[in-house]
């Protein structure tokens, strides 16, 4: 918004700094800075008003016994999140681009069914909230309308997105330099599953102090820098050639919102690390997950985000497992899923849980970047 109102009057002399607007740093280190004091800003007032309307987190019976003080923490504190980083990316983004939209419809609906599990949850005092089943036809029917319009012949869609948007490419593999191609309607359901899965992964992983927002920050990082090289061209060279990766120049405005998860991120964790003032909530998980599928999506490193988003993975692995093996056996695999809370019953003090589990998400999101060279 910002971009479309001022940029333009950088043509008259004593305001041709507004230059800088059409660089695309400037305006992604802007959206992290608006984001981040954004966040800073408003999260004590947030928290007091979260406490006042008795908006508490509901704690599961089975879980572990050092989870049972937490009962009082605030939460929904993800619905700042969604704030501060939809305001940020409005401001700083080009708002013609219609990858950063979808980006935000996605985030934003899932924002808002992970509002109606969490307030289901504090008004029945249960961990239930929305079933299981109900949850995943929201999230699909949302997934499915975005992706049906990505991938319909509307006008307004970039002619560079229309020509690799059937792609996928296969990561350390040979149709990691020459993707697939798969038939629309295959690839609309497998693009919602993608989007859906990631929302539930982090969803499922957001449940210690600072776990989830942690590797939510660095997958976010790792896509602004996959967005930006995308449609970044060095010495009259795209840079997506000479990388062998998705030539999407469009793309390179969704760094913008990468920029502002991670600020939002930052102030997030402020007062969401251990021992939390404030807990995310479904609103906050589910969105943001959602935020990181639909990267994955636009960005064309669907398969690739297997390996960022490892962690979320093996967490949402570890509760299929659980679930699967318990039902067939009358056994469980593990103490308790998902595998966070098994090392915690393990012995394992909650703070080196998600520290060691941050360490993990760095080292994915490292080795997700090397297959840029090893293409």
């Amino acid at each position: 918004m910002i971009y479309e109102w001022l940029y333009p009057l950088h043509e008259y002399p004593s305001l041709g700094f507004l230059n800088v607007l059409r660089y695309l740093p400037f305006r992604v280190i802007c959206s992290l800075l608006t984001a981040l004091l954004l966040t800073f800003g408003l999260y004590p007032w947030f928290i007091k008003r979260l406490q006042k309307r008795q908006i508490k987190q509901v704690i599961r019976k089975d879980g572990p016994e050092s989870h049972f003080s937490k009962a009082d923490t605030p939460t929904m504190g993800g619905a700042l999140i969604l704030l501060s980083l939809g305001i940020s990316t409005v401001l700083w983004a080009n708002p013609d681009n219609p990858l950063v939209w979808a980006v935000l419809m996605i985030t934003a609906c899932y924002g808002i069914v992970g509002y109606i599990d969490d307030a289901a949850k504090i008004r029945h005092r249960s961990s239930g909230g929305l079933s299981a089943k109900g949850k995943l036809v929201l999230q699909f029917g949302v997934a499915l309308a975005v992706c049906g319009w990505l991938w319909s012949n509307l006008p307004g869609l970039p002619e560079d997105w229309i020509e690799v948007r059937h792609r996928l490419a296969l990561p350390f593999t040979a149709f990691s330099k020459h993707p697939i191609t798969l038939p629309t309607g295959l690839y609309i359901a497998f693009a919602a599953f993608v989007i859906a899965g990631t929302s539930n992964a982090v969803n499922l992983t957001d449940g210690l102090d600072g776990l989830a927002i942690g590797p939510v920050m660095i997958n976010a990082g790792t896509y602004m820098l996959l967005a930006y090289l995308a449609g970044l061209t060095l010495f009259g060279r795209d840079v997506a050639t000479y990388l062998d990766i998705a030539p999407i120049a469009s793309a390179g405005e969704l760094a913008v919102y990468c920029a502002a998860v991670l600020g939002a991120g930052i102030g997030f964790l402020w007062f969401n690390t251990y021992p939390a003032q404030v807990f995310m909530g479904d609103v906050g998980s589910l969105s943001l997950g959602g935020g990181l599928g639909t990267l994955a999506v636009l960005t064309k490193n669907e398969f690739l985000s297997v390996i960022l988003g490892g962690l979320f993975v093996v967490e949402a692995v570890s509760v299929i497992t659980q679930v699967a093996v318990f039902k067939l056996t009358g056994k469980r695999v593990f103490l308790m899923a998902p595998i966070h809370h098994h090392f915690e019953k393990m012995g394992w003090p909650e703070p080196r849980v998600i520290v060691r589990f941050w360490i993990i998400s760095i080292a994915l999101a490292l080795i997700g970047l090397a297959q840029l060279k090893l293409r």
